[in-house]
């Protein structure tokens, strides 16, 4: 398992440990072998650029997933890409009443299950109802 985590932000202080022992629980939780995956922390402008680019969609949120589901040459299997915004995550943590770590651990876990397959887009509910499960189960949300 290799979980590569790049804060490419400078403003907010994030704390990577807790991060990377969700997403190593994530892994564990669905079993997946050998898997590997990449969670960037970036700003507003470099999302807004990432979904312009790959979405056609020309405006900042709050995070991104691109799932690869490749084989490495070091034998891993690439899951893909999760970006989070962190300062959206931190305009969006007053509405919640919680801390950034914790928008921050939420939408690690969206981004993470879009790279599993989850597309609450195309779905009956069955992504947020996964998302609530996982919450519970890992971040102590009921």
């Amino acid at each position: 398992m290799k979980i590569n985590i790049l804060d490419l932000q400078k403003k907010y202080w994030i704390n990577k440990r807790k991060l990377r022992k969700l997403l190593k629980n994530l892994i564990d939780f669905y079993k997946l072998e050998n898997a590997e995956l990449t969670l960037a922390l970036v700003d507003n402008r470099t999302i807004r650029k990432l979904n312009k680019e790959f979405l056609k969609r020309d405006y900042f949120t709050d995070v991104l997933s691109f799932p690869i589901k490749e084989n490495t040459m070091e034998g891993t299997h690439y899951l893909g890409d999760i970006v989070i915004s962190v300062p959206q995550a931190f305009n969006q943590c007053f509405r919640s009443k919680h801390g950034l770590g914790r928008e921050i651990e939420i939408l690690t876990i969206h981004g993470f299950l879009h790279l599993i397959g989850y597309d609450h887009e195309t779905d009956k509910g069955e992504m947020k109802r996964e998302e609530e499960k996982l919450q519970k189960k890992f971040l102590k949300i009921d």
